[in-house]
Order: structure tokens, then C-alpha cells, then sequence
């Protein structure tokens, strides 16, 4: 068979966060992909191919190996342009970066929380992890590590009601903007609905203690996940004119600015003062370098220090400094109100990049 007619191959899980937020994307630029689940012999296909043990990866029908959901979003639009999944206009643009960002390292927050608090929904969890892999020992021994990490995010019986709110705002400004637009930024689906489909689909709609919430509160946004799920391309009719935002989206950057962007800039930091006590440069930092103090609406919150944090950082700030001096103004006039503006104000003294899939630090 040709690499022109042999499918990709996806090699993920339906309740796995980043899967969700690949599986959209696939299916709305018409790829011919077979899913394939994490069985024993898929997880040791990936340990060969990069080295590390996380889903989901793609391969290609000419045998690359695609790792990292966003690196893999980038391969996709630059293999498939049409449809669109990053805007072209710049507010659109990077607030396509600015979702993602929260929607990867902050709502990890509330979907770990719901499926690893309650004794329903670990056993729930492990159940679900035991039918993917058909491995049950090694399922049960990653539920065991996943159920573990809640201190290291920040999840805390004193935090959880923060997070919980947090959440509850969430889905009340997908409501506004689902009433009025099928996806956030307009009639098209962007890479802003697809890293949010993440979280929300994954964990908090097919969990069985948030997803009854999900759907009684939230019946706009459960339809937009199930649409997210089974995309008809011939149905986008693009973004919203005029590089517009709904208010319901400022809503979202406002709640975004207020909770996530001070937790993940606090990240950097540290990781940025943890890398300043080295001498070297063109390393391969550990994914956690410690932990610090942040807060989450004044309630403070330990976390673990994740290197990966400061490589999701860069891509709205990539974004933002690619423009022109009258794109960035519309930008930053875009997002004065909603305090997202601190994250593109940010100077990075560290730029991590990838090599051999796994993360490299510089000095600038």
C-alpha cells in the first residue's frame, strides 16, 4: 500500500485530555486516520518512537511520528490549510493561543479535581482506564499515579472551592456564546474550541460525577461538545468579521485573566528562578524543577513547577510579537479590559524549544 492511500494512525483514548483535543481537528480537515487504543503494544510503539510514554501521537502515512498536541495542530494546518483552524487575523489569532494555553496547563484544575476526589469517580476513572488499555494492572497503576499528582497541581480541600467556582463561570460563558455562535470565535471551529474540547469532553462531560452538571447546567455547551466530536466542515462559514470578539469570549479572557494568567505566569517564574542557579545552556530540564506559592482568588495554592508551562507560554507570545506595531495595538486594545494583557506582557529570560520531542532550555 502507498503512503498516499495508507491512513494515519492515532494512537489515543477517549478519556484521554489531549486525545480530545486532537480527534476535532483530525476529523475536520477529512483526514484518514484509524484510531488505535493504548494497548501494552501501542504504548511500547510510542516508547520507541519518542522516547516517552504519552498519548496521543500521530503517525503519518510516511511513518513520522508527530508528539505534543499543539506540535501536532502546527503539522496538521501546515499539511491541511483548509479549513482553517487558526485564524488569520490577529486578535482571533492569539486568543486562538490564549485558550489554549488556559486550556492545557489551568484546566487541569477542575478535570483532575472531579475525577480524582470522590471515591465514584476514581473507581469510575480506573474502570474506564482498565477497558482502554486492556491491561489492567498497568491501568490501575496509572490511575494510581494520575489520582496521586492532586497536591502537586494545587487541588486541596482548601483550594476546591475556588476551582469549582472557577469552573461553574466557565460554563456560564460558553452558554452566552453558544446562544449565538456554534464555536468561540464564530461559525468555524479554531484551535480555541479544540484545546478547550480537552478538558471539557474527556473529563468533565464523559466523567460521571461532572458530566450530570455539564449537562444540566450547560445544555449549549454539551451540544457543542457533541458537534465538536462529529465536525461537518462543509458547514463553516468562518470566524467572526471584522477580527471581533463575543462578549461572551471577553467574558471568558476576563475570567481567564483574573484566575489562570497569575497562576501561570507564577510557574514561569519560578521556573525562570530555578534556571537562573545553572550555569549551562542547551539542557533538557526535568518536567517538574520544584514547587512554589501562587493563589487562586486569594486562597493560597502550592503547586509543582512545570518546565512545559513555560513552552505553552511562547506560543501566544510568539504570536503576538510576529505581528506588526498596528496588529499588536488591536491586540492589546482587544484584551485591555480582560487582564490577559499580563501574560503578553511578559519577558521571557529562558525560550524552551523541542529536540527529539523532548524540551531544550536557552538562555536569551
Amino acid at each position: 500500500m502507498s503512503a498516499a492511500t495508507r491512513p494515519f494512525r492515532f494512537i489515543a483514548a477517549e478519556r484521554s485530555y489531549f486525545s480530545a483535543k486532537v480527534r476535532p481537528a483530525l476529523r475536520a480537515k477529512g483526514v484518514y486516520f484509524e484510531e488505535v487504543l493504548p494497548t501494552p503494544s501501542a504504548m511500547a510503539e510510542i516508547k520507541q518512537r519518542t522516547g516517552l510514554h504519552f498519548i496521543p501521537i500521530v503517525v503519518t502515512p510516511e511513518n513520522e511520528t508527530w508528539q505534543d498536541t499543539s506540535d501536532i495542530h502546527d503539522a496538521l494546518e501546515a499539511r491541511i490549510p483548509f479549513p482553517a483552524l487558526i485564524p488569520a487575523t490577529p486578535v482571533q489569532r492569539v486568543v486562538s493561543y490564549l485558550v489554549e494555553l488556559y486550556a492545557d496547563e489551568f484546566m487541569l484544575l477542575p478535570a483532575m479535581h472531579y475525577r480524582w476526589s470522590t471515591p465514584e469517580g476514581k473507581q469510575e476513572a480506573r474502570d474506564a482506564f482498565v477497558a482502554a488499555s486492556g491491561d489492567r494492572d498497568a491501568a490501575l497503576e496509572l490511575a494510581k499515579a494520575m489520582s496521586g499528582i492532586l497536591p502537586a497541581l494545587g487541588v486541596n480541600e482548601a483550594t476546591v472551592p475556588a476551582i469549582e467556582a472557577h469552573f461553574f463561570e466557565l460554563l456560564a460563558c460558553l452558554e452566552t456564546v453558544f446562544a449565538d455562535q456554534p464555536f468561540l470565535l464564530g461559525e468555524q471551529m479554531s484551535l480555541a474550541d479544540c484545546a478547550l474540547l480537552g478538558p471539557l469532553y474527556a473529563h468533565l462531560y464523559l466523567d460521571w460525577v461532572p458530566g450530570r452538571m455539564v449537562r444540566e447546567r450547560a445544555p449549549r455547551t454539551s451540544h457543542w461538545i457533541e458537534r465538536m466530536n462529529h465536525p461537518l466542515p462543509d458547514d463553516f462559514r468562518g470566524f467572526r468579521a471584522g477580527d471581533e470578539l463575543h462578549p461572551g469570549v471577553v467574558a471568558l479572557l476576563r475570567l481567564i485573566g483574573g484566575d489562570a494568567a497569575p497562576v501561570v505566569l507564577d510557574t514561569v517564574r519560578d521556573f525562570e528562578r530555578w534556571a537562573d542557579a545553572r550555569e549551562d545552556d542547551g539542557y533538557e530540564p526535568p518536567r517538574a524543577t520544584g514547587f512554589h506559592e501562587t493563589q487562586l482568588r486569594g486562597i493560597p495554592m502550592p503547586r509543582y513547577t512545570n518546565a512545559y508551562t513555560l513552552w505553552m507560554l511562547q506560543r501566544p507570545l510568539d504570536a503576538y510579537h510576529a505581528l506588526d506595531a498596528t496588529q499588536r495595538t488591536a491586540v492589546e486594545r482587544a484584551l485591555a479590559p480582560t487582564g490577559c494583557e499580563q501574560v503578553l506582557a511578559y519577558r521571557a529570560r529562558y525560550r524552551l524549544d523541542k529536540r527529539a520531542y523532548r524540551l531544550v532550555c536557552h538562555r536569551r
